[in-house]
């Protein structure tokens, strides 16, 4: 009985087994099926759900009771397993298999996309998709062991998901939630994500569960890293040095630092991965100098840099270094202030160019370098960025298509130099290979070059600091925090009164001071921009009140999380320059009313920050400090810290601090776009600066610093590394450690979160892991070899897929431009248009009777274009973009897409985008002819509105 039903449940297993999960159907096991059985199978579920399902499966062939089947059927449905049943009761399984490609590519990128996703935000928005059950685990997995690990359990639940819109359905949400790395890497190749800086930054100091950032290895003199003795340079002979002088006063390469330089002096593309501090620079110095003799009119080398700060240095040293070695060499660099200068010229008439790597995409999209066959050697700094959109994967991405669509090509060698091959998240030893193997995919090299044969001599040039952990006590309930939490309840009293902020986000039990809460505001903030409602006067009144409503909350909710970390008086200080803004600003009756309730608490508040306990881990972070300097007097100290803000409020803590104030700590933060205090981001001189100060021994003894080194700025030798809540990857963890080069250098992490310690102490068991990984891929490179080719099949075909995917059309229709704050009207899209692909400039002269302007802080030149002011909303005083000057046309509108809502003309409908190649309508190129005179008058004799 039921031969046909269990011959097929054996037939079709393999599929069954991937969707099925025996604990949603437990109700059907325990009716026909032992209980022994059914703790077996739930036992085992435990550590494999799809051994577990194929256990059931067996078991059921056994089964031998009347209208099992059927009930196996109902309980599927009714456990909303809707495809498997409808595949099952018709054995087709079509639909089911046409998932597995979504499956397969979520499997590949799941170690990469992990940490770009958040896990309470996307349930909301995936019921269609995600049970009930498995919605309520992801939430109870991120509350117990944090976002990373929600991650996974969404990842997990998505692959078993038998709905055919599940990956439609995780792209929406992306969208929805603002995840634009993790829907990007869904659209493109996949891969690890890099830390983002600069003009891509995501401000990672902002993130609190997991803290990503990169530190650049230092670019050391050639004195440091080559030693006094008569130099020898790189022999004739592929991959040989043979140690004769050829040229009195020159310096020696060390023998492991010969043995980098082996497979690239052979002309193989390979990954050089070296410690921080070994001179991996000097390397590439030497490949380079063995490369131009190889092909001595024919060779053409690009050194490319992430940063325009790693590019200065990296300048500098090639300079130098081929200036003294042989004159006749030509090197040069660019950088992206450079842009008038031909990226096709420099590269043909000089040898060697330095760039930036953006530099070297920009060309090749404009076509002003045809090919990356006109060079011979490209070097990529920092190579483990060479994943998902970073500049590095782009230029790979373009190599890599020509080699795979051309049987003949000449195209450059490969060399990539990083520190850790340790990208993207993993669990285990395959998982790590797993990511190597697509890192040495992406870089099409088959060879990774290690220090194998001579690590007595790297150990003793190259010193790993000591790692200790302290974990310290948590700030505990204080008053100020009581009363800043009132305050925060008030406003959203407040804001609820003008229209139900509830209702505008999915985002629950979020606390104050946190991260969540952050997101929360974002949440709110976004569903406020396409808020529509009938009376439009209504609708812009709404949208500015809530707008300032969840603003003031974002300031007191970062006064909470200095706290924690600082002292309540820098908190306190915060909330001060916030108010001072606000007041210097001009204020409208709601900012009015909220500033009102801050001056009321104000004096409590003062009274608190002066009067209070000293903060715990304060206590502890001085007693270090302290003892550190009386066993040491010489000791040097980098402090790495989360914020702008918290790198500002300890330096004050120090100086303000009588046992620490001979420290004269510098701050060293990035230049990022966006910051906690006016002011507070640093240019390349006033980095320069501190780290000189830092290097003199009469001048600053420390130095605290964010993750400003994701954008590439070297900081100088030390013996003490603090970590102070601060923690990141494996690839960082090694980077940041790095920077204690010192002998008997100790490394330090200062926390209250046992979480923060566990990753750390995780990382070091990770860094293990790679190693062993790194050495199990070398002891068989044939299979390193075939699984590199087959990855780079498999993402030329996805991006074959991808290109060949029909885009979107653009509308012609007309669309009205709104202020995202008060949706005052701004422009019509008929009057844009798109300068050198990039730039969104406005025709219409009448924009300015709609704007107000304020000078801009750092006025420069760039594409063309001149920066002269900042554009602002005349009615809210919000950044709507810059006024510029473009050749010999003055004062042109330039737009920031995400400071405005995109409103049909004839729906009416808005709409919310963070980038223009999403908007709807379509955009003319600029040209030239459009310019008469009513387009030239100055802006302030513009027509009056319409």
């Amino acid at each position: 009985m039921y031969e046909m039903e269990k011959e097929n449940l054996r037939r079709f297993s393999d599929y069954i087994t991937k969707f099925l999960r025996p604990s949603v159907i437990k109700n059907f096991m325990t009716v026909y099926l032992d209980k022994e059985m059914v703790e077996s199978i739930l036992s085992t579920e435990m550590k494999s759900v799809t051994a577990a399902a194929q256990m059931l499966l067996d078991q059921m062939c056994y089964l031998e009771e009347v209208g099992w089947f059927q009930a196996f059927l109902d309980i599927l449905l009714a456990s909303e397993y809707t495809g498997l049943h409808d595949a099952i009761k018709e054995w087709n399984f079509q639909e089911l298999e046409q998932l597995n490609e979504h499956r397969r590519f979520l499997e590949r990128i799941e170690p990469s996309i992990t940490k770009h996703l958040k896990p309470s935000e996307l349930i909301a928005h995936m019921s269609g998709c995600l049970k009930p059950r498995e919605c309520e685990e992801i939430q109870a997995e991120e509350s117990q062991r944090g976002r990373i690990a929600a991650s996974e359990k969404l990842v997990a639940s998505l692959l078993r998901s038998d709905k055919p819109n599940w990956f439609k359905l995780l792209k929406i949400a992306l969208e929805n939630c603002d995840l634009d790395e993790a829907r990007d890497m869904l659209e493109t190749n996949g891969g690890a994500a890099a830390a983002k800086a600069s003009e891509w930054d995501a401000e990672p100091e902002a993130m609190m569960t997991t803290v990503c950032f990169e530190f650049r290895e230092e670019a050391e003199t050639e004195d440091m890293l080559m030693s006094s003795n008569n130099s020898t340079s790189v022999a004739e002979e592929p991959g040989s040095f043979t140690g004769k002088p050829e040229r009195s006063g020159e310096r020696k390469l060390r023998e492991y630092q010969k043995e980098l330089t082996a497979a690239a002096v052979q002309g193989q593309n390979t990954i050089i991965c070296a410690p921080t501090g070994c001179g991996k620079t000097i390397v590439a110095l030497a490949i380079s100098e063995y490369h131009l003799k190889q092909f001595p009119e024919k060779a053409k080398i690009v050194f490319l840099a992430t940063k325009v700060d790693v590019y200065e240095q990296q300048y500098k040293l090639f300079k130098e270094h081929f200036s003294s070695k042989d004159p006749n060499i030509r090197v040069t660099g660019m950088c992206g202030d450079m842009d008038y200068l031909s990226v096709r010229w420099l590269i043909e008439h000089h040898d060697i160019v330095v760039m930036t790597a953006q530099i070297l995409v920009n060309a090749l999209q404009s076509a002003e370098v045809p090919s990356l066959e006109i060079l011979s050697l490209i070097l990529f700094d920092e190579c483990h960025n060479t994943t998902g959109k970073h500049p590095y994967n782009n230029i790979m991405t373009r190599y890599l298509d020509t080699k795979l669509t051309s049987s003949t090509h000449s195209l450059p060698q490969i060399v990539g130099l990083t520190a850790s091959v340790g990208i993207g998240s993993f669990k285990n030893g395959l998982e790590a290979e797993n990511n190597i193997l697509q890192l040495c995919a992406n870089l099409d090299t088959r060879v990774i070059t290690t220090v194998t044969e001579h690590k007595d001599e790297l150990k003793s040039y190259v010193h790993t600091p000591e790692k200790a952990f302290f974990e310290v006590q948590q700030c505990m309930s204080h008053p100020f925090i009581r009363i800043i939490k009132n305050i925060m309840s008030n406003i959203e009293q407040l804001a609820q009164k003008t229209f139900n902020i509830e209702s505008l986000s999915n985002i629950q039990n979020r606390e104050y001071g946190s991260q969540k809460y952050e997101q929360w505001i974002v949440s709110v903030q976004k569903s406020c921009k396409v808020l529509q409602m009938k009376n439009k006067d209504e609708e812009r009144r709404i949208c500015r009140e809530l707008y300032n409503y969840t603003e003031h909350l974002r300031k007191y909710n970062d006064a909470l999380i200095i706290n924690e970390d600082a002292r309540t008086k820098d908190a306190l200080d915060y909330l001060d320059a916030f108010f001072d803004q606000v007041r210097n600003a001009g204020f409208d009756e709601t900012e009015r009313k909220l500033t009102a309730l801050y001056d009321c608490q104000r004096p409590q508040l003062l009274r608190l920050a002066t009067e209070g306990e000293q903060n715990p881990k304060l206590d502890e972070l001085k007693f270090i400090l302290e003892e550190e300097y009386h066993n040491n007097d010489q000791t040097r100290t980098v402090m790495f810290v989360k914020t702008r803000a918290l790198a500002d409020a300890m330096k004050k803590w120090i100086d303000e601090t009588d046992s620490l104030k001979f420290l004269k700590p510098g701050v060293l933060i990035g230049k990022g776009r966006k910051s906690n205090f006016t002011g507070s981001g640093m240019t390349p001189n006033n980095q320069k600066g501190i780290l000189e100060s830092f290097k003199s021994s009469d001048q600053s003894k420390m130095l605290i610093a964010t993750s400003v080194a994701d954008e590439g700025i070297d900081i100088p030798q030390c013996n003490l590394v603090l970590m102070y809540e601060y923690v990141g990857n494996v690839v960082k963890m090694v980077q940041v450690r790095g920077r204690g080069r010192a002998e008997g250098s100790r490394c330090f992490l200062i926390s209250s979160n046992k979480e923060r310690i566990a990753k750390e102490k995780i990382n070091m068991f990770k860094e293990k892991m790679v190693e062993e990984a790194i050495v199990q891929l070398q002891s068989r490179p044939a299979d390193l070899s075939n699984k590199v080719d087959m990855l780079q099949r498999e993402d030329k075909a996805r991006r074959d897929h991808i290109s060949s995917s029909p885009e979107k059309p653009k509308t012609q229709g007309s669309y009205e431009l709104l202020c995202s704050k008060c949706k005052k009207f701004a422009c019509m899209s008929d009057d844009i248009r798109v300068v050198q692909g990039a730039h969104h400039i406005v025709l219409d002269r009448s924009m300015f009777k709609r704007c107000t302007t304020a000078p801009h802080k750092n006025p420069r030149a760039f594409s063309g274009f001149c920066k002269k002011e900042k554009m602002l909303c005349a009615e809210c005083k919000h950044d709507w973009g810059l006024i510029a000057s473009y050749l010999t046309i003055q004062d042109l509108a330039l737009l920031k897409i995400e400071s405005y809502v995109v409103q049909n003309c004839v729906t009416r409908r808005q709409d919310y985008f963070r980038k223009w190649r999403d908007v709807p309508f379509a955009m003319r190129e600029f040209d030239m002819t459009e310019i008469t005179p009513e387009t030239c008058r100055p802006r302030d004799t513009a027509p009056d509105e319409v």
